[in-house]
């Protein structure tokens, strides 16, 4: 893409965009890294690293960076490839020594890495069902007790739960699985692997995958922010290292962002090839050519005319964001150590700042596409969630799935979910002029970008499916008279009916 004119950097402004950050969300730390031109042009630092002590947040503060780890582990897997030591669409089996991956069913096709890579391996949020009721779902230990091995935590066998490349569902074990594969692959330790492969290279010196007497010194405690205060969280370790385990600064971040936006160098060193990176970037799993998709260890974003990349990360007291515009050669790294919900609130407010750094417009729901009411009949109805009762993120936010109907004259979408936010349903709004099953939901009054649904059709011009672009999600349409929402309120219904006729009894017998 043709390079264009980027706005001047005004350290002023992106302040200006900190405090009213700050203004709408509590922090107990944050750290904010604009990185253009090959540097950290940009760097502020607000609140403290720890409590007691009053440390400020400075650049060289050690934070845990959390699932933004998928992406070093995702580096690595291609640093492999790039040596001919691993073919991404051969079986994951050809290569993980440790332990087995076991098909959900016999004649399934195998998962390989790039199913991994891409979270469509056919894996589930959970190893152990009793995942559910642990810290970290089961993923963590104390800090100071051992970290069992992957081999010992999935005990020899990680077993699937649907047929590769046939759904999405994110998780830790396919990274983690990766992580054993680099290892199994190379001879080395992740850690070791990250060290000499990725890190120093980088000139990334205070970065790990363990906690060490460096990282220990200058790392931030994690809190979180509840309703009665401020709170210090338990600090675990992740037996998931692949996945979730880096510790990094600042300083160290914006150097990895350099190599990232600058064909995979910075002025240390060189880590992939500028082709290798870009594929990374490219979309490897896309459901519908509507929704930017998934690349290889990066999550696709429209953000006006650019193709943006990035990965968040969370980790009880701590959360980070990285989003970055190949094209532009911009990118932005927040993190924090303490915050509510920020899970949600991160994302939205790291995408809004690189706009503005990129010069592209706020994403806005258009106002002057009309509705096509003639199509709603076919595509009202519910939409189940492909997900397994123990992939809990998916289905505590979603509930059973989605149903699309109409209210007061207008299309709307509900979440088939008991959190009232999202089973209160929002407008459906038109937002392609040339497409009319493509549309937004307008989230602007909780702070977050609009979000894109898509309805897709069979050969016969049918609606058979519905896409968004967060994550990216499917959920298949299925006959109305399996709608969960009915039986439930039915069994409601039925409740009630019992309920009011032993009152009318009770109140006939006191007479």
């Amino acid at each position: 893409m043709q390079a264009r004119a980027l706005p001047e950097i005004d350290g002023r402004a992106i302040g200006a965009t900190v405090d009213e950050m700050l203004n709408r969300h509590p922090v107990v730390g944050l750290a904010v890294g604009v990185v253009r031109d090959g540097r950290l042009k940009f760097f502020d630092g607000r609140g403290v690293a720890d409590i007691a002590s009053q440390l400020p947040i400075t650049e060289d503060t050690v934070f845990r960076i959390a699932s933004i780890t998928k992406t070093f582990t995702a580096i690595a897997v291609m640093q492999l490839w790039e040596q001919g030591l691993v073919d991404l669409e051969a079986p994951v089996g050809n290569y993980l020594r440790s332990y087995e991956l076991i098909p959900a069913e016999v004649g399934h096709r195998p998962a390989t890495s790039c199913h991994l890579l891409t979270h469509t391996a056919g894996l589930g949020e959970l190893a152990h069902p009793w995942g559910a009721f642990l810290p970290d779902f089961g993923e963590s230990v104390k800090v100071g007790e051992p970290v069992p091995t992957l081999a010992d935590f999935y005990r020899g066998a990680l077993r699937l739960h649907a047929e590769p490349g046939n759904r999405f569902v994110y998780n830790n074990h396919g990274p983690s699985t990766l992580g054993q594969l680099v290892e199994d692959v190379s001879g080395m330790p992740l850690d070791r692997y990250f060290r000499e492969r990725i890190f120093e290279p980088l000139g990334m010196t205070d970065s790990d995958l363990l906690r060490s007497e460096a990282v220990a010194q200058r790392l931030a405690t994690g809190y979180e922010i509840r309703s009665g205060g401020v709170a210090e969280v338990e600090d675990r370790e992740m037996v998931t290292a692949g996945a979730a385990s880096i510790y990094s600064t600042p300083r160290d971040m914006a150097r990895y962002l350099v190599a990232l936006t600058r064909g995979g160098s910075n002025e240390h060193g060189s880590i992939l090839s500028a082709e290798t990176l870009a594929m990374m970037f490219e979309p490897q799993y896309r459901p519908d050519p509507r929704i930017p998709g998934m690349g290889l260890g990066f999550f696709r974003i429209d953000i006006g005319d650019r193709i943006v990349v990035g990965h968040q990360g969370t980790h009880p007291g701590f959360h980070s964001q990285i989003l970055l515009s190949p094209d532009d050669g911009v990118a932005v790294i927040v993190v924090t150590n303490g915050a509510g919900k920020a899970d949600f609130w991160l994302p939205a407010e790291t995408s809004r700042l690189l706009r503005h750094l990129i010069g592209a417009p706020d994403r806005v729901v258009p106002t002057d596409i009309p509705h096509r009411p003639e199509l709603w009949d076919d595509i009202c109805g519910w939409y189940r969630l492909s997900a397994r009762v123990t992939d809990v993120r998916l289905r505590g936010m979603m509930g059973a799935g989605a149903e699309v109907f109409v209210r007061g004259g207008r299309l709307m979408l509900r979440f088939l979910t008991p959190i009232p936010a999202l089973a209160r349903g929002f407008p459906l709004h038109p937002a392609d002029r040339d497409d009319p099953w493509v549309f937004l939901i307008d989230l602007s009054e909780s702070g977050f970008d609009p979000m894109r649904v898509v309805f897709g059709q069979d050969r016969a011009g049918t609606t058979k499916r519905l896409c968004l672009d967060v994550m990216p999600l499917v959920l298949d349409k299925q006959p109305a008279v399996t709608n969960p929402r009915r039986w439930t309120v039915g069994v409601a219904a039925v409740a009630g009916a019992v309920t009011a006729r032993g009152m009318l009894r009770r109140r006939a017998q006191n007479r």
